[in-house]
């Protein structure tokens, strides 16, 4: 690691001002309380009481005495001298030729309790407060010397040079990173070794090694593609390094080790030292294996679910077919049926009078028409299954020998049935009488028991695999050697941890761990909230409460459309005629400039490789994501920021997750600090929704929707817009599910400084579980309801008269549940919010299904008086529903603004494998949060221009001005008429070089 590390930023603040403190820093380190008068008026002279009270004011602020000690900003010196009354400051310069500044900084020292950086025990805690920190994170050697300055001046330790610091810093991580590696390969045998070195080795007949090949996902969805995905994962565990036991190291640590093992070149792995090597090659094997798993279990759910769908659609082709034999059945037996309901006909005369009318065999062909046509609703349409069973045979072996399946109590009878499947596939001669029968639903047993009482291995693999997907689907079956496919339960805080913990995480979510507190308060804001909508029933006219079926159901009249006035028409186009046009990479560029966040942006392999101008590089392939135009548009051999390797070298290792989320972050904390933006809200409110891409490559992670992605297969991207108009987090997902537990995984998941409390999210799919989850976690949850016609109200107090309410108000929740399950849920929530749970698995366990636990049944109850408060006050008030609509109409103008972005490939996402998605489109999302950045920054100023004219502009127009403008951005460049000089004189251009050909063989 260089020794030198730190930014020129950093040098020009360590140890010295480096510009007019501010109001608020004056008034927290320079203000001079009763005792520092005392100590300070008791010096001789008003040059001594003033350099006395700047050198005091100065080791506050800076953790060090300057060796000039009246080289301070003039607002330092006009502060001091304020308070001390002094109107003549020219007597600083005879104090800084005394000798009595030596004896009023160790004065200040004694009386104060400054310590020397080597002190001890200090220096030993700083040193293990360091090692923990580099331990514990991969942060950069100048993250830690900030966090390190700031720990030292707030425990009174004097700061040393900067040299010092930095050459502390850079042993104190070198050991941490040495002990890291020992702890990664400890157990690792020599043969082991072998087998990992191995890795490295390129193949034959191909152009890469093992660790690439091993390193890329399947894409095909198909029998032979999970073969082979089963074939990836043992060769991974060939190695031999599942049985060791799990590193003691921080998992953090080891996904960054190991993705930089996948990312960089063979030969540079080849170069390391031998610790670091194999360390290395371990935690890409680990975490490899985790991968492998999770991608073949993506496949195995894709294909036993698509097994019984297109069941289920073969059967209504069929239906389709047979729809008129089945017609005239029934016409048949219609008939015979109104001849049995004729009044005047005696019932015993009835057979005799139908047959005598009816031909008995049209009546026995046409029950044995509906016999042969009609389908049961439990039907599991084992016929067309029947024909596809020599299709899962190709799988069904691998997949039951080579993963290792797990799972709850209640899944037990599957895990069962799975085990016996395996032992028919190793013992063929092993008869199925002795098959677990305890998994097999009414709807299988006339499939799976034949005439002669022996049960069909057919129905009886099919019935396991329909069982399997569900409790999959569920999480009540994992894989514990999974990732997306674990326990759900693991990262559950257990008892101790709970017991030691449990004030700490009620403070956090701002819960009480008293139940009879907290239900009495929800009660009672759930008994107001019934008695205000039913007093102001009578004048809300978007309201009205009618009869279906003897039942009272609510009606809402939807909003109507708010007219904008000529003052905010003539604003927006004012301000829009004013935004200067611009090209998108200069745009870029600028943001850099002000706020520096192309330097959140580092080296994978923890070191601080940089280049000059590498924010340049680093832009470069920002747009090139986020426009979806790849890299050779921006390609320069002329400039060397924009030479194709260095782009591609910029792209391999400065482009992930961390790094997009640290610059995304510093760009909302931007944002939040312009006054325009906050008239547009306070960071509050947040919503979440999802954009769709279509994603024409093979892949397993993308999924089927025709009214989306036509004939092709796409993904969706979940993303959280705050009402500032920038974007907080984002995840993918195939397909295009909606579900809510989507929506908890992106809250839970972002990393600015922002928290809002209110999540609105369009109608779609929510539950009561949702409701109470977000409410134990401190959210609001706000969809935005469509229809309520057929929505439940719950209250708790069963005498409480809400006049014409009552008829909607008859349902009761059961508190006694609420009261019972309250620590558990607690438990839960505090699991979430500290991180230790997967939001979205663990929301799987909790949907209701036919046995529920207790916790459910409690967050079910909670969940109902949660949301039948945030209905009444939805129904009640009118600026409330406008208000979910405005954020959502807001989130709309960015994924608008998105689709113009991602212009290239024809908006098409080609991204083969799920991280490759994610970083692309992550970048999206930051360059989206950069243009609304530069939108909002040269907005507000034309606002302060236009008031600088005298032009008067409305608080209210301004809250409705938007920042997801882009006509005056340039995003497609510009073209070049100019020939070249051998060109015009009739040459001819020179040919590619051998190394850009072999880069394009790469590609």
């Amino acid at each position: 690691m260089p020794a030198d590390f730190l930014t020129p930023e950093q040098k020009l603040r360590y140890g010295r001002f480096s510009g007019e403190p501010s109001a608020e820093q004056l008034a927290r380190y320079f203000y001079l309380d009763d005792t520092d008068r005392e100590i300070v008026l008791s010096k001789r002279g008003n040059h001594n009481r003033l350099g006395f009270a700047i050198q005091l004011g100065t080791v506050r602020f800076l953790g060090l005495f300057l060796s000039d000690p009246c080289d301070v900003p003039a607002g330092v010196v006009q502060m001091m001298a304020g308070q001390l009354h002094i109107r003549d400051t020219s007597g600083l310069d005879l104090y800084h030729a005394k000798e009595s500044r030596w004896d009023h900084t160790a004065e200040i020292r004694k009386r104060y309790g400054y310590r020397d950086f080597t002190d001890q025990p200090e220096h030993f805690r700083l040193v293990r407060w360091l090692y923990a920190q580099a331990w514990l994170d991969t942060e950069r050697p100048s993250v830690l010397f900030d966090l390190a300055t700031a720990r030292l001046v707030s425990r009174k330790i004097l700061l040393p040079a900067a040299s010092a610091l930095t050459r502390l810093i850079i042993s104190v991580r070198a050991r941490a990173a040495s002990r890291f590696y020992r702890a990664l390969i400890r157990n690792v045998s020599a043969k082991q070794r072998e087998k990992l070195n191995a890795l490295l080795e390129v193949e034959p007949d191909t152009r890469q090694t093992t660790v690439d090949r091993l390193g890329k996902p399947p894409t095909f969805l198909s029998g032979p593609g999970l073969v082979r995905a089963l074939r990836r994962l043992e060769e991974i565990r060939s190695l031999g390094l599942n049985s060791l036991p799990p590193p003691k190291a921080p998992i953090n640590r080891i996904s960054a080790l190991a993705r930089f093992a996948l990312t960089a070149k063979a030969q540079a792995i080849c170069r390391m030292p031998e610790d670091r090597r194999f360390a290395a090659l371990f935690a890409f094997a680990r975490m490899i294996e985790l991968s492998a798993h999770d991608d073949a279990l993506d496949i195995l759910d894709h294909l036993v679910q698509n097994l019984f769908t297109r069941a289920e659609q073969t059967n209504k082709k069929q239906r389709l077919r047979t729809i008129k034999d089945l017609d005239k059945a029934a016409q048949i037996l219609r008939e015979a049926c109104g001849r049995m309901m004729e009044q005047a006909c005696p019932y015993q005369d009835i057979r005799a009078k139908i047959l005598i009318e009816i031909d008995p065999e049209k009546l026995i062909g046409a029950m044995e028409t509906v016999d042969e046509l009609t389908r049961l609703p439990e039907d599991r349409y084992y016929p067309e299954l029947q024909a596809q069973y020599r299709s899962i045979r190709r799988y069904l072996p691998h997949v039951l020998t080579s993963i290792q399946f797990s799972g709850t109590q209640g899944a037990r009878p599957v895990l069962e049935a799975l085990e016996f499947l395996k032992k028919m596939e190793l013992e063929n001669k092993r008869a199925m009488d002795n098959a677990p029968m305890e998994i097999v639903s009414r709807s299988w047993l006339r499939y799976i028991y034949a005439e002669d009482g022996s049960v069909d291995r057919q129905a009886y693999t099919f019935c396991v695999l329909d069982r399997f997907q569900d409790a999959l689907s569920r999480r009540e079956i994992f894989v514990p050697a999974s990732s997306r496919y674990a326990d759900p339960r693991i990262g559950l805080l257990d008892d101790q941890a709970w017991n030691a913990t449990r004030l700490q995480v009620c403070r956090a979510i701002c819960r009480s761990p008293q139940p009879e507190k907290e239900i009495e308060a929800l009660g009672a804001q759930l008994d107001a909230a019934y008695r205000r909508v039913a007093a102001n029933l009578p004048n809300n006219s978007d309201v009205r409460i009618e009869k279906v079926d003897g039942n009272d159901e609510l009606v809402i009249t939807p909003l109507d459309k708010l007219e904008e006035p000529p003052s905010c028409v003539t604003l927006r186009k004012t301000v829009a005629s004013m935004l200067p046009r611009i090209d998108l990479p200069e745009l870029l560029l600028e943001i850099h400039q002000l706020t520096g966040f192309a330097d959140e942006f580092t080296h994978i392999n923890e070191s601080e490789s940089r280049a000059e101008d590498l924010h340049i590089s680093i832009c470069a392939v920002l747009l090139a994501e986020a426009c979806n135009i790849g890299l050779e548009p921006l390609i320069r051999p002329d400039v060397p920021a924009l030479t194709r390797a260095r782009l591609s070298w910029v792209q391999q290792n400065y482009i992930r997750a961390d790094t997009l989320t640290r610059a995304n972050a510093r760009l909302v904390k931007a944002q939040s600090g312009i006054a325009l933006a906050q008239e547009w809200g306070g960071g509050h409110v947040a919503s979440v929704d999802g954009i769709r891409f279509v994603v024409p490559v093979r892949t397993i992670n993308a999924g089927c929707n025709p009214k989306y992605f036509n004939r092709e297969r796409g993904v969706t991207y979940y993303n959280m817009t705050s009402d500032q108009g920038t974007g907080l987090n984002g995840i993918i997902e195939p397909g295009t599910i909606r579900d809510s537990m989507l929506i908890l995984a992106v809250v839970l998941g972002q990393q600015t400084h922002l928290e809002p409390s209110e999540i609105m999210t369009d109608t779609g799919s929510y539950t009561d579980i949702i409701f109470g989850i977000f409410w134990l976690l401190g959210y609001q949850f706000c969809p935005r309801l469509a229809d309520m016609g057929d929505a439940r109200f719950w209250r708790i107090d069963k005498d409480a008269d809400y006049g014409p309410l009552n008829g909607l108000a008859c349902n009761r929740a059961n508190v006694d549940k609420i009261l019972a399950n309250w620590d558990d849920m607690l438990r839960l929530a505090g699991s979430l919010k500290l991180g230790l749970l997967q939001p979205f698995n663990l929301m799987r366990t909790l949907q209701k299904r036919d046995k529920m636990t207790e916790l459910q049944k409690a967050l079910i109850n909670l969940g109902r008086i949660n949301k039948t408060i945030y209905m009444l006050n939805f129904i009640d008030d009118s600026a409330f529903r406008r208000r979910i609509l405005t954020q959502l109409n807001t989130h709309e103008g960015r994924h608008s603004l998105a689709r113009t972005t991602f212009y290239g490939r024809r908006g098409e996402l080609r991204q083969r494998y799920r991280e490759g998605q994610e970083d692309q489109l992550g970048a999206l999302g930051l360059v989206l949060n950069i243009i609304v950045l530069w939108n909002t920054v040269y907005m507000n100023a034309a606002i302060e221009a236009l008031r600088a004219q005298g032009v008067s502009v409305a608080p209210e127009d301004i809250a409705r001005l938007s920042p997801f403008g882009h006509k005056h951005i340039n995003y497609l460049g510009h073209y070049s008429f100019i020939l070249s000089e051998i060109i015009r004189q009739g040459g001819l251009r020179p040919f590619r070089s051998m190394e850009q050909l072999l880069d394009l063989i790469d590609e």
